[in-house]
C-alpha cells in the first residue's frame, strides 16, 4: 500500500514539467520520497529540488554522469552546508558500454606552503575549535574540477547546460525546510562573525524561518560564470583571485572576538590542483565484485576489508544478534588497519592490494571471538606479512571528522551509474563564505592528524604540502557478472564506512529490503572502546545481547544518510534514501512503476 501510494504521489509531480516560479511567490516543495521504482533511470539524494532536476536531466535525455552533476550543483544551493564548490569528493562511475568501473579524487589538497607542523604551536596542536573556524582548514577545492573531467570523459552535456537548473534554482530560491532552518541555527554563532557569511544567512540576524522562500543571487550568478567562462575561472581567474584573498584575509566582522588564522592558500595553489583518475578498489564478496575509492579515501580498502574479514561466516544464518557482534568487530579491526596505513598515496607508501587480500582478513578475522567482544582499541596488523592473529605496534585512534556531507546516487536508461560523495567537512565547513560569490569554503585540512595519533609510530595522515588528508568517503557501487547490482554512499565522517559496511552486508547477506537496511538503527565501532549507537539501537534487544557479549556503547545522533540505487531483476531500477535522517531523503525514478 504504501508502495503504491509513493509511486502515484511520483507519477503526478514528475509527469509536469518544471516550470519557474511565479515572481514573488514561495515555491512548492517538492515531496521527501524514500522510495522510487521504475524506468528510465533513477536518482536519489538528501534533497527533494535536487533530485527533481537530476530526474529531469535524465527524462530529457541526459545520463547518469550528466544528472550527477546536476544534481551536485543544485545541493550547492540547498545544501550548502555539506558540500558546494568550495568543497571536494570521490566520484565513481560504471560505463553500461564497457562494464568497467571508474573513479575520479577531487579530494581537496593542502597548500604548497603546508607542512607537518600546519596545526602546531609552540611544538603544541592548536585547539580543534580554532582549526576549523580559520582560513588554515581551507584546502583547495576539487569540486568545479571533479564536475569538468566527469563531463568531459563520460557525459553528454555541456557544463553550461548541466550547471543551469542549479543557477535557475539558486536565482529563484526554494522552501527552507527544518533542516536548513537548523544547520544555520547551529552554525549562528561562527556565521556572524564574518561579514559575508551573515549577510548571506542571517541578514537579520535570525536564521531563515522554516518555510520561506531562500534565495542566493550570488552563488546563481558565480554558476553563470562558471557556465559562460568554464571552470577555468575558478583555478586561474578572477574567482580564483578572490578565493585565494579569502583564505589569506578572511572577512572577519568588527568587533569579533573569535581568533580567526589566515591561511596560505595562493591562487599558485589553484592553478595547479588537478583532479586525479585512480583504480578502483576491488573485492569478491559473496560472488560479487565490490568497487570502491582507493586512497587517499580509506572507504573502499576499510570497507573492502572488513567485508573479507566478514567472508568466512555465513551471515545469513547467523542470529542477529551474533550478525550485529560480528560486523562491529570487523569494523573495529579495519578501523585499527586504516588507522595505522592508510593516507596520501602521492605522499606515503600505502599498502592498499595487501589490506584488501583475503589473506590479510583471515589473519584478522581470527581474532574474532564470538562469545565475547574485543576490549578498547586493537593494535594494527601488518598486512605486508600477515600472521594469524597477529598485530603489530600500538593501537592508533580513529581523529575525529565531520560529519556534514553528502552522497547522490544515479542510474540511467542504458545502465550506466554513477556513486558520488561530495563535501565541504564540517558542517558550514570553515564557516566563511567567499565574498559577493555566494558559497562557503570547505575545512578541509582538518581530516589531517595534527599530531601524530600515536606518540613515535607513523602516521600516514599528517598534512603536507601539496597533500590529500584521508577521507572515509565511500562511494561503492557492487557488480554481479559485470552488471550492477547496487550502488550507494552515505555522508557522516568516519561512521560513513562502518554505515556502508552495515547496509551492505544487510541487503547482501541479510536479504533485507533495501529501504528497510537504509532506515535501520545503526550503531558505528572505529577502533574504540565504546561504540556509537543512535537511540532506536540502544533500544532493541540485540543491543542488551551485545552488551552481555561486552560491547559498550555511547549515545549519539544520527549516523549517516544513506542513498542508493539497486537494479531489479525485471531491468526497473529502485532509488532509496532514508526515512527520517536528515528529514527524510528523495527517491525519484523518470517513468515509475507499480
Amino acid at each position: 500500500m504504501l508502495r503504491s501510494t509513493v509511486v502515484s504521489v511520483l507519477a503526478s509531480v514528475l509527469l509536469v514539467p518544471l516550470l519557474p516560479a511565479v515572481a514573488g511567490a514561495t515555491p512548492a516543495a517538492p515531496p521527501r520520497v524514500p522510495e522510487a521504482v521504475g524506468s528510465g533511470g533513477v536518482v536519489s539524494s538528501v534533497d527533494p529540488d535536487a533530485s527533481q532536476i537530476g530526474v529531469e536531466v535524465l527524462r530529457r535525455g541526459g545520463n547518469a554522469v550528466d544528472a550527477a552533476v546536476a544534481v551536485a550543483a543544485a545541493l550547492g544551493v540547498t545544501d550548502p552546508f555539506s558540500a558546494g564548490i568550495g568543497g571536494g569528493g570521490f566520484f565513481v562511475h560504471y560505463d553500461a558500454r564497457t562494464g568497467r568501473i571508474s573513479t575520479l579524487d577531487g579530494r581537496e589538497t593542502a597548500p604548497a606552503a603546508a607542512n607537518a607542523d600546519l596545526f602546531v604551536e609552540d611544538g603544541v596542536a592548536i585547539p580543534f575549535a580554532e582549526a576549523v573556524t580559520s582560513g588554515l582548514s581551507i584546502g583547495v577545492p576539487g569540486t568545479p574540477k571533479t564536475w569538468e573531467e566527469a563531463l568531459r570523459r563520460w557525459g553528454t552535456l555541456s557544463l553550461d547546460r548541466a550547471v543551469k537548473p542549479a543557477e535557475d534554482l539558486a536565482r529563484r530560491g526554494f522552501r527552507v525546510d527544518a533542516t536548513f532552518n537548523r544547520q544555520v541555527t547551529e552554525n549562528a554563532a561562527r556565521f556572524t562573525d564574518f561579514t559575508s557569511t551573515r549577510a548571506l544567512y542571517l541578514p537579520n540576524g535570525t536564521p531563515p524561518a522554516i518555510g520561506s522562500t531562500f534565495r542566493n543571487p550570488d552563488l546563481a550568478d558565480t554558476y553563470r560564470e562558471l557556465r559562460r567562462k568554464g571552470i577555468r575561472t575558478f583555478y586561474e581567474g578572477e574567482l580564483a583571485r578572490e578565493v585565494a584573498r579569502t583564505v589569506q584575509q578572511p572577512p572577519v566582522a568588527a568587533g569579533v572576538t573569535r581568533e580567526v588564522r589566515s591561511g596560505g592558500m595562493t591562487t599558485a595553489d589553484l592553478r595547479g590542483y588537478s583532479v586525479a583518475r585512480r583504480d578502483p578498489t576491488h573485492i569478491r564478496y559473496r560472488g560479487l565484485d565490490v568497487f570502491g575509492m582507493a586512497p587517499p579515501s580509506s572507504g573502499g580498502t576499510t570497507v573492502g576489508e572488513a567485508l573479507n574479514i566478514l567472508e568466512t561466516t555465513k551471515l545469513s544464518e547467523e542470529t542477529p544478534t551474533q550478525y550485529l557482534h560480528r560486523f562491529l568487530e570487523a569494523s573495529r579491526l579495519s578501523f585499527a588497519d586504516r588507522n595505522r596505513w592508510v593516507g596520501d598515496p602521492a605522499a606515503v607508501d600505502v599498502p592498499t592490494r595487501e589490506l584488501l587480500s583475503q589473506r590479510f582478513a583471515d589473519s584478522r578475522a581470527c581474532l574474532i571471538d564470538p562469545t565475547k567482544a574485543l576490549t578498547g582499541a586493537v593494535a594494527p596488523g601488518d598486512p605486508r606479512n600477515p600472521a594469524p592473529c597477529g598485530t603489530t605496534g600500538e593501537p592508533a585512534a580513529t581523529p575525529y571528522e565531520g560529519t556534514d556531507t553528502t552522497h547522490l546516487t544515479v542510474a540511467d536508461r542504458w545502465g550506466n551509474v554513477v556513486a558520488y560523495t561530495l563535501t565541504i567537512e564540517q558542517e558550514g565547513g570553515s564557516g566563511i563564505v567567499v565574498p559577493r560569490r555566494g558559497f562557503l569554503l570547505n575545512n578541509e585540512l582538518t581530516d589531517f592528524s595534527f599530531t601524530p595519533v600515536t606518540p613515535g609510530v607513523p602516521d600516514p595522515n599528517l598534512p603536507g604540502p601539496g597533500k590529500r588528508p584521508r577521507s572515509s568517503m565511500s562511494p561503492t557501487i557492487v557488480l554481479d557478472h559485470g552488471k550492477p547490482v547496487l550502488a550507494l554512499g552515505s555522508p557522516g565522517g568516519a561512521s560513513i564506512i562502518t554505515t556502508i559496511i552495515h547496509v551492505l552486508t544487510q541487503r547482501l547477506d541479510r536479504g533485507v529490503p533495501l529501504v528497510e537496511a537504509i532506515a535501520a538503527p545503526r550503531a558505528s565501532q572505529r577502533n574504540a572502546a565504546s561504540t556509537q549507537a543512535e537511540a532506536a539501537f540502544l533500544a532493541t534487544p540485540e543491543a542488551q545481547a551485545l552488551q552481555a557479549l561486552g560491547h559498550r556503547f555511547t549515545p549519539t545522533g544520527e549516523i549517516g544518510a544513506v542513498t542508493a540505487v539497486e537494479r531489479l531483476g525485471d531491468g526497473r531500477w529502485r532509488a532509496a534514501a532514508e526515512t527520517s535522517r536528515r528529514g527524510g531523503g528523495a527517491a525519484r525514478a523518470v517513468w515509475p512503476s507499480r
